[in-house]
C-alpha cells in the first residue's frame, strides 16, 4: 500500500474547511494526460491555489494507475520547483462506482474517493457510501458521496434524466454514512451538451442557446440543513462558447453546445458549494488549441508543438477559472 502522504498529498479536509468559511470554492480539474496536469500544476501556483486533480475510472484506465501515482507525485515535485514551498493538491477519484474501485485508489494513493451510489435505492447507497467511509477513514482519505442524479455523459456515467437532490434526505444520509462531503443535483450536468435546445432559450443577438437557472433554492434548502457541511457541484462546466466556435470553425463539429453560466457558479462558490468540477471545459480548450495550430500548420507532426498551444490554453481557461469563478486564488 502506498500512503498519499508520501506522495506529498494532502486530503481535503482542512482545505473543505477553509473554503466553506471563506466563501470560494475549490477547483476540480479532471485530467487524463501529462500536458493537463502541468497545465493544472502551472495554473495553481500562478494563482497560489489549492486545486484538487481528479480522475474517473476511464482516465485511470487509460493513464494506468501506476503511472497515475507517479504524475501525483511529480505534480506536487513540480509544483515546488515553480516556487511553491507547501502546495494544496489533492487526487481524487471521481464517480468511484464500486467499494473495490475505492479501495484500490486508496491503496495506490489516492488521498480522497468519491463513492458514486446515486443510480442506487436510497439504502443501497447508504450502505455502500458507509463501508467506503469506513475503509478510507482508517487511511485519513476524505469521501465525497452523491445524493440526487446528473444528467448527462462523462465517461460511464450515463444518465438520460436528472433528479434534483432531496433536501429531507440530506441530514439523514450524511449522518448514517459518515461522507465527508456530498455532491448534490441542482441542475448541473455532465458533458459539453448539458441542455437540449427546447430545455433552452435563445439569446436574440447572438442566437446562442440560453440555459434554465440552477435550483438555488434546493441549494440553499440542503445548505440549511447541513449547516457548515461541505457540497459539491458536478457538471459545472461553463462550455466556453469560443472554445467551440473555433473547434467548429476548424473542422469540428459541435453545434448547440451549452454549459452552466459563469454567474452561477460564482453564486453557488459564495455558498457551501466548496468543490466545483470541471472537465468538459479543459477537453474543449485543449481541443480548439490543436485543431487551430493543425490547420494553421498543417506540416507539422511533432506532438509537443501542437500540444503546447493546447498546454498554453487549458492553463489559460484554469486561471480564470481559480480568479474569476471560484475566488480560490491567494488562499495557499
Amino acid at each position: 500500500m502506498i500512503g498519499y502522504k508520501e506522495l506529498g498529498l494532502v486530503n481535503t479536509k482542512d482545505m473543505f474547511a477553509k473554503a466553506v468559511k471563506g466563501g470560494y470554492a475549490i477547483p476540480a480539474f479532471n485530467f487524463n494526460t501529462m500536458e493537463q496536469m502541468q497545465a493544472i500544476v502551472q495554473a495553481a501556483v500562478e494563482t497560489k491555489s489549492p486545486v484538487i486533480m481528479q480522475v474517473s475510472k476511464g482516465a485511470r484506465n487509460y493513464a494506468n494507475a501506476t503511472i497515475l501515482r507517479y504524475m501525483a507525485q511529480g505534480a506536487v515535485e513540480y509544483a515546488k520547483e515553480l516556487g511553491c514551498a507547501n502546495p494544496q493538491i489533492v487526487l481524487h477519484l471521481d464517480h468511484g462506482d464500486s467499494f473495490e474501485i475505492c479501495k484500490d485508489c486508496i491503496d495506490m494513493g489516492f488521498s480522497s474517493v468519491m463513492i458514486d451510489g446515486s443510480s442506487l435505492p436510497y439504502e443501497e447507497n447508504i450502505a455502500l457510501t458507509k463501508k467506503v467511509v469506513e475503509y478510507a477513514h482508517a487511511h485519513d482519505v476524505s469521501v465525497e458521496a452523491e445524493l440526487g442524479v446528473l444528467a448527462g455523459v462523462e465517461d460511464e456515467v450515463v444518465a438520460e434524466v436528472s433528479h434534483y437532490t432531496k433536501p429531507e434526505e440530506v441530514v439523514d444520509f450524511a449522518t448514517r454514512t459518515g461522507c465527508d462531503s456530498l455532491a448534490i443535483s441542482i441542475g448541473t450536468s455532465h458533458g459539453a451538451y448539458k441542455f437540449k435546445p427546447e430545455q433552452c432559450t435563445r439569446d436574440p443577438k447572438t442566437g446562442k442557446l440560453v440555459p434554465p437557472p440552477l435550483a438555488f433554492d434546493i441549494l440553499y434548502a440542503i445548505e440549511e440543513k447541513l449547516k457548515g457541511f461541505p457540497i459539491v457541484l458536478h457538471g459545472a462546466s461553463s462550455v466556453p462558447q469560443d472554445e467551440v466556435d473555433t473547434i467548429n470553425k476548424f473542422g469540428g463539429k459541435i453545434p448547440d453546445a451549452v454549459g452552466i453560466p459563469e454567474e452561477q457558479l460564482r453564486k453557488a462558490a459564495k455558498s457551501a458549494v466548496c468543490k466545483i468540477n470541471i472537465d468538459s471545459d479543459s477537453r474543449l480548450a485543449m481541443t480548439a488549441a490543436i485543431r487551430k495550430y493543425m490547420a494553421e500548420n498543417p506540416d507539422h507532426f511533432d506532438p509537443r508543438q501542437y500540444l503546447k498551444p493546447a498546454r498554453d490554453n487549458m492553463k489559460k481557461m484554469y486561471v480564470h477559472k481559480i480568479v474569476n469563478v471560484l475566488g480560490s486564488n491567494d488562499k495557499l
